[in-house]
């Protein structure tokens, strides 16, 4: 495990190139959410006066973690707590990430926002197009932190309008889980399937009494986040950019076909209500999860787990990133906006990412962390956390139907529900979804509008 001293915590956070000290807020004391005013406008960030630090700054942020995310999530808190005097991190958990933005959002309304929130991929947006996060370009720049130290494709999913809203932490993949008990006992090689017509010929020799081949999850599950990259396998697409749905068309309506089959036709894949525990209980003999399950699936599996990339469709390649980052509410005061941004610094830096990574299975997002000589130790000991590093250049970002439409995620996996579990026609489920889709992107359209032009 990767470990940060005081002096790593100085040199890489606080001391970059022109970054300023805080200045105390009033005695810093307050533990409660921060108000935030009426109307919610990004204020520009100033620049706290250099020598003015001398008392702590108390910051408030919300995570999303339980478990062993949670344990490490709280283990980076202390960390930053423990190493400095100039900021103080009260850690308060929400929820999963669906309850951690449905209370931003009601803490908006209220006025009594935190200083900084974890948000889930399909979640941030909509809270930037509200005016409700603070631009981070000057922010960073005072800690020393640059947009190139970041892995290009996690941080360029937070920028509008060249501008850094959403930082990069908590950032995953699906991969292709396996039991490679199950595997050796059906005589396969060990190594994920390379695409679905292969795991085709795979499955029925996995499936037996008591055990399926493949597990889909539910759409409280984010099974729209892994089916993102199937339609993209079997030529379809949820969206164009500009919100145009597609998830109707013929690609669509294969990769449903096949999502069907497989618990309708050929009856290897089942739909359990907790996909993880299914796996890690031996009840289904592989799935694609998140990179973030993998260090509770190895630390609960009671066989050697494998790992892999997605197979490939008919179309060819297709998996998205996925995950969570950080973000500053907007309308902070200067010092809480300096003081929010050097606990971030910290905990997307260099030193902690790799802890992070190494805790928890998520990617390590700056680039030297990839590179480091812990990561690539860790890499060759636990070659399963490589394999979503390795997978990460031919991701792409998600379609605008899932991260951008609100409720667009769950709109998508309930209709992916009734084709799975009640084994409805994809074409009629797609059209119903296209019809609720392209109502609930209405008004983030024409908000878009006035936000970007």
């Amino acid at each position: 495990m990767a470990t940060i001293n005081r002096r790593q915590f100085l040199r890489g956070v606080a001391a970059g190139a022109g970054a300023l000290t805080l200045a105390a807020c009033g005695g810093g004391t307050t533990t409660e959410p921060t108000a935030a005013p009426a109307q919610p406008t990004a204020a520009p960030p100033t620049a706290m006066p250099q020598g003015a630090m001398g008392s702590t700054v108390e910051i408030t942020y919300w995570g999303s973690f339980s478990g062993v995310l949670g344990e490490a999530e709280q283990a980076t808190v202390e960390a930053f707590n423990s190493m400095q005097q100039d900021v103080k991190v009260n850690y308060q958990f929400q929820g999963n990430y669906e309850e951690t933005a449905q209370k931003l959002t009601a803490a908006v309304q209220a006025r009594q926002t935190p200083d900084v929130s974890l948000l889930s991929d399909v979640w941030w947006f909509s809270f930037y197009i509200n005016g409700q996060l603070q631009p981070l370009d000057d922010l960073m720049a005072a800690e020393g932190v640059k947009r190139e130290a970041y892995v290009d494709v996690l941080l360029n999913e937070g920028i509008r309008k060249n501008t850094v809203y959403w930082i990069p932490f908590a950032r995953s993949t699906p991969l292709f889980y396996y039991n490679k008990d199950a595997w050796a006992e059906a005589g396969l090689e060990d190594r994920a399937p390379k695409t679905w017509d292969e795991f085709m010929e795979w499955a029925p020799k996995l499936n037996k009494e008591g055990r399926a081949a493949f597990a889909h999850p539910g759409a409280a599950s984010y099974i729209a986040w892994l089916f993102q990259g199937v339609i993209w396998q079997f030529g379809g697409r949820y969206s164009d950019p500009d919100f145009t749905i597609r998830i109707h068309e013929e690609g669509g309506i294969k990769a449903g076909n096949f999502y069907r089959d497989t618990t309708q036709t050929y009856k290897w894949a089942t739909t359990p209500k907790d996909v993880t525990q299914d796996f890690v209980t031996g009840q289904s003999a592989s799935a694609m999860l998140s990179t973030a399950a993998l260090a509770g699936v190895e630390k609960n599996a009671q066989f050697p787990v494998g790992t892999g990339f997605l197979p490939e469709g008919p179309a060819g390649f297709g998996c998205c990133t996925g995950g969570a980052g950080m973000a500053i509410l907007a309308g902070l005061p200067a010092e809480k906006q300096q003081a929010a941004m050097k606990w971030i610094a910290f905990a997307t830096g260099e030193e902690w990412t790799i802890n992070w990574a190494q805790r928890t299975g998520y990617m390590p997002v700056r680039k030297a962390a990839v590179q480091s000589e812990s990561m690539q130790k860790y890499f060759t000991e636990r070659p399963n956390f490589r394999t979503a590093v390795e997978q990460l250049p031919k991701t792409r970002p998600q379609d605008s139907a899932r991260v951008y439409v609100r409720g667009g995620d769950q709109i998508i996996g309930k209709g992916l529900e009734r084709i799975t579990v009640a084994g409805e026609d994809p074409a009629k489920v797609w059209m119903d979804v296209k019809k609720e889709l392209e109502e609930a992107a209405a008004p983030t359209v024409e908000l878009l509008k006035t936000v970007e032009g």
